[in-house]
């Protein structure tokens, strides 16, 4: 009876220890998860004249990501997008242009073209990026991170249309998606940046 009794207790034992590592495994798992989450910093792309762009530049600063087309009928958010950029550049903030020809192929154009055609049309003076593309299965790296909230942490999205604006605050972290059709100079974004 001993003997059982003592078979039955080392079982048991056994059985806690078992459990409890693998409740350790369960907790570790979860914490490297947590780690997994990525910032705007990890990224280099390059700009329009084919210089690398590092975001870890933009550490401590506001940012605002939008993919851009020179042909759309929202392409007139650059005159408020540049506006914005000049009033709060200053102020921690700043805006990171994406062309894409992902919609209705409304931004053909090469880097060169695309370049000429801000500068000429909106002065552009935010940072203008290399042409690359915001959904598919040629998505961007840094659209990856911005459309999955696996590498997030905060959500998951789709870009819909040119000009969309995301936000991404001082550490790098995102914060909110906005809509393309949604102004620059809409109050919920001025106030963001303000705050």
């Amino acid at each position: 009876m001993k003997n059982i009794l003592f078979l039955f207790c080392g079982v048991m034992f056994l059985f806690s220890c078992q459990n409890q590592a693998q409740t350790k495994k369960n907790k570790n798992s979860k914490s490297e998860n947590v780690m997994e989450k990525q910032t705007i910093y990890q990224f280099k792309v390059e700009d329009l004249t084919g210089n690398q762009f590092d975001f870890a530049s933009l550490k401590g600063k506001k940012i605002m990501i939008v993919n851009t087309a020179s042909k759309c009928g929202l392409t007139p958010q650059y005159k408020d997008l540049e506006a914005i950029y000049k009033e709060y550049k200053d102020k921690g903030f700043v805006i990171v242009g994406f062309p894409a020809n992902n919609f209705a192929s409304q931004e053909p154009g090469t880097n060169e073209e695309i370049g000429a055609f801000c500068q000429q049309n909106y002065g552009v003076t935010f940072p203008m990026m290399d042409k690359i593309s915001v959904k598919g299965d040629d998505m961007n790296e840094v659209y990856k991170f911005l459309t999955q909230k696996s590498k997030n942490g905060v959500q998951d999205s789709e870009v819909e249309w040119n000009f969309q604006k995301y936000l991404i605050n001082e550490k790098g972290e995102l914060v909110k998606v906005i809509h393309p059709k949604t102004l620059p100079t809409d109050p919920e974004i001025i106030n963001w940046i303000k705050s």
